[in-house]
């Protein structure tokens, strides 16, 4: 008997909190119209920096139905990975807390998997695809028509619940799904995101120069040493950064993730300021051989270090 349009979202629904995702919303596979505008003048402004790649598959960007024929849903889900310890203050020299485990690219992407086999198996034939930032997908604006949050001043997804420290991802489906409406913005006259970024990298509330973001510098640029005019201005962060999630109201409501992979290595949250200064290609491997601090290598975790110095 072919499930209806509500028992079979239901369905998904379900099975995706049974995987261990947070949160699982569903938008209909539509043009983003509004994006689409804030993009054009978001790149023609530079904003992308040296990402050169985000000038490429403009209109897949915008329109999930040019990466899945005959796309009809897309579902969002949210990961928690607030950890339940964070790097002592001592230590100075600081990583973004979503790089504290494994890298999650791989935990997401193997839930994802079992979440499509479970939907093959119970639903019947169904294309589609995952994602975990592996395309021009927009998963914050897709989350947000889903109903997982709205977008803050900082660009985050915020959920009113849960706050920000959320991995995103997606299944684009050739399935007929019935879709969550978006929420309100709740951000309201707050600015603490725009008045404590360390390189004023939010130039107006929802606009990040994503040429100024510590992120972008630390993990994004290539070159084989850091702009000069942010010299003092980096906080101390090494790899990514988290001020403008930090200083946000909404992550009071933040909870330590349950998902024992993003558990920091023994030895990471131990590092002092003289331990990072020393850092030796073989610790880096062992404290982030499964971690997304793998992408800057060892010598660009290094060019940061020394940045900082």
């Amino acid at each position: 008997m072919r499930l209806n349009i509500d028992h079979r979202t239901s369905l998904i629904k379900q099975k995706a909190l049974d995987l261990g995702f947070s949160f699982c919303g569903i938008s209909k596979a539509d043009f983003l119209t509004e994006e689409a505008e804030n993009l054009e003048i978001w790149l023609s402004n530079s904003y992308n920096g040296k990402m050169d790649y985000m000038n490429n598959h403009f209109d897949k960007r915008l329109d999930p139905r040019l990466l899945v024929d005959d796309a009809k849903s897309v579902v969002s889900l949210l990961l928690n990975y607030y950890p339940s310890e964070i790097q002592k203050k001592d230590s100075e020299i600081k990583i973004s807390k979503y790089a504290y485990g494994e890298d999650y690219h791989f935990v997401i992407k193997d839930k994802l998997k079992d979440l499509f086999e479970f939907i093959k198996t119970e639903i019947g034939e169904v294309g589609g695809r995952i994602f975990v930032d592996s395309a021009p997908v927009m998963d914050k604006a897709w989350a947000k028509k889903s109903g997982l949050g709205w977008i803050g001043k900082n660009s985050n997804l915020i959920h009113p619940k849960h706050g920000s420290f959320f991995f995103i991802a997606e299944l684009i489906l050739d399935l007929e799904l019935a879709p969550d409406g978006p929420i309100k913005d709740y951000c309201g006259t707050c600015t603490r995101c725009i008045d404590e970024c360390p390189t004023d990298a939010i130039i107006e509330p929802y606009v990040v120069d994503g040429s100024k973001c510590i992120s972008y510098l630390t993990i994004e640029l290539k070159d084989a040493i850091l702009p000069n005019e942010f010299k003092g201005k980096m906080d101390n962060w090494m790899f990514g950064c988290d001020v403008c999630q930090d200083v946000c109201p909404w992550n009071r409501f933040s909870k330590p993730t349950s998902v024992a992979s993003f558990s920091p290595h023994e030895n990471l949250l131990k590092m002092s300021k003289a331990d990072w200064t020393d850092l030796t290609e073989d610790v880096f491997h062992e404290l982030f051989g499964n971690s997304a601090v793998k992408r800057t290598k060892f010598s660009g975790l290094k060019r940061n270090i020394d940045f900082l110095r």
